[in-house]
């Protein structure tokens, strides 16, 4: 049985996945940070499977807690096919870069980017000798080319980082029949988060070119294919999923205040 790792993989987009992979048979690792109220409902929703998810408790940016993640995951499934690193710190108060206190840019950049590594160098060697791995990471629109997001300094400053980082381990660990690609999903809010394309149309709002709102299930159908043995050809790529819509110029000439 193949088994993912799926970072924030209780609630929002990485709800989605989660049940992605695990109607695909998959047995499934699942971090959540505090929410106990949402693995409770995950529990119930989820009874059928519950002899294939893992849940576990803490802060992505805690190395601690990052090797537990992948101790106790080897302990109860004994490998690791897919990580999906869905978490990350986000900080909707919109502030110029002058204006971040230290705290906030450190936080940032350790939970969308040091952590990546810190799982990484974790679950690398064990796909190595599986010789077979599938790793997501995600971004945002614009990120492959390094494109400046205003008043979102540091969550862009990591993830453009995050783009290289993708790259590099795709270069590195091809021969190893390990993937690495990146998924920056586009403007995807409240309860789309959780929802499905069929109930998007139905909605019919939302500012994207296609019609309708983007849902954490055209994430995690793009997820699933990416995971697929048989995408072993695409590798280091950055896909963007934003059904046409321009997600950071529109943002661009909104004052603060």
């Amino acid at each position: 049985m193949r088994h993912a790792v799926i970072t924030a993989g209780s609630k929002g987009l990485g709800k989605k996945v989660t049940e992605a992979f695990l109607n695909d048979g998959y047995s499934v690792t699942v971090t959540y940070f505090s929410d106990e109220q949402a693995i409770k409902e995950r529990k119930e929703e989820w009874k059928d499977y519950l002899d294939r998810v893992l849940f576990v408790k803490g802060d992505i940016c805690d190395k601690q807690f990052i090797n537990e993640i992948v101790s106790k995951t080897m302990e109860n499934f004994g490998r690791v096919d897919c990580l999906i690193n869905n978490a990350g710190p986000y900080l909707f108060n919109r502030k110029k870069l002058a204006d971040y206190t230290d705290e906030e840019w450190e936080y940032l950049l350790y939970g969308n980017l040091h952590s990546v590594f810190y799982l990484l160098k974790q679950i690398i060697p064990i796909m190595r000798k599986q010789k077979y791995g599938r790793i997501i990471n995600y971004g945002f629109q614009g990120a492959n080319s390094a494109s400046g997001w205003i008043y979102r300094s540091a969550f862009s400053a990591a993830k453009v980082g995050l783009v290289s980082l993708t790259k590099t381990i795709a270069y590195e660990e091809a021969e190893n029949g390990i993937t690495s690609n990146m998924i920056c999903p586009g403007d995807i809010f409240g309860d789309m988060k959780e929802a499905n394309q069929s109930e998007a149309s139905k909605d019919g709002k939302g500012l994207a070119p296609v019609g309708r709102s983007g849902t954490g299930e055209d994430i995690a159908r793009m997820v699933q294919f990416l995971c697929r043995e048989e995408s072993d050809f695409i590798t280091g790529d950055i896909f963007e999923v934003t059904g046409g819509l321009d997600v950071i110029n529109k943002y661009r000439h909104i004052p603060l205040s």
